[in-house]
């Protein structure tokens, strides 16, 4: 008899995870990924609308008014939507500004930056890369190779770290020490080849180096065998946003040829600056 209840018990709860639809293994991302999926949806409904109720929001989306209240709610923390001045209705807020801002530009940066890019590579002879940081790490957004190049390797989109490249050192050397230490961390870094520098200390005197040449050198730091010389770019409050680089073999582009094309790139760099607003 014991043994009869149990398997109806088991049979029951095993019925109602079905009906749930929810299995043995269970499905953790699904209520994560709905939510996000119902967020998104929240915010291109207030997109199209300008302003819309709880009540509204619920309808378009199906679900119950208290949890589209909860979307906003959490949304509206974020910034990304507000209450409009008749309570009750929400509308998209300024942290979409700062997003699409982010984007935007980037997209300046590639688009005013290809053609300075495209001069810079038949100038150096090498090839050139626009890149920006991304959290811990420096990412490339465009790239033209130079007449001399002797590889197809496609920078663009690839993940770089800061403290081994010289568009991460450019992007590294004007930030406040304290964004420094965290972006870095205060122990050793990781080392890519025996000329890494992986000391937080002797990499912040590097980039005092840096912020006093005005550009930065890497001889082999990241990839044996690979050189490269990166410039600022700067934002129109004077914010380096980005970095230009030019990189090639080491047997070819030496510490000495970076030095004799320095004052090119460096002056890219700024062209790019000026067509952002930045004034010298």
């Amino acid at each position: 008899m014991r043994n009869t209840l149990r398997m109806k018990e088991r049979a029951a709860v095993a019925g109602y995870a079905y009906s749930s639809g929810m299995s043995n293994t269970g499905d953790r991302e699904g209520p994560g990924v709905q939510s996000v999926d119902r967020a998104i949806s929240v915010l291109e409904i207030l997109a199209r609308r300008g302003e819309a109720r709880v009540s509204e929001v619920a309808a378009e989306i199906a679900v119950h008014k208290s949890t589209a209240f909860r979307l906003l709610a959490s949304l509206e923390g974020r910034g990304l939507v507000e209450q409009a001045d008749e309570r009750g209705r929400y509308r998209l807020g300024f942290g979409i500004v700062r997003l699409a801002g982010a984007v935007s530009a980037q997209m300046d940066v590639t688009r005013h930056g290809r053609p300075i890019c495209e001069r810079l590579s038949a100038r150096i002879g090498e090839t050139v890369n626009l890149a920006v940081a991304q959290a811990d790490r420096a990412v490339s957004l465009d790239q033209v190779r130079g007449p001399s190049a002797v590889t197809a390797y496609n920078w663009v989109g690839q993940l770089t770290p800061l403290h081994a490249t010289s568009s991460g050192k450019v992007l590294l050397a004007w930030r406040h020490p304290d964004q420094l230490t965290e972006d870095v961390g205060p122990g050793p870094l990781q080392r890519y080849t025996p000329a890494t520098i992986t000391d937080p200390s002797a990499l912040a005197e590097d980039l005092a180096l840096v912020r006093r040449a005005g550009y930065a050198v890497t001889v082999e730091e990241f990839e044996i065998g690979l050189n490269a010389i990166a410039a600022p770019i700067r934002e129109p409050g004077g914010a380096v946003v980005a970095a230009v680089s030019a990189s090639g073999p080491g047997y070819r582009f030496t510490r000495e040829r970076m030095y004799e094309v320095a004052d090119a790139l460096v002056a890219g760099a700024r062209e790019i600056s000026r067509r952002l607003g930045y004034l010298d």
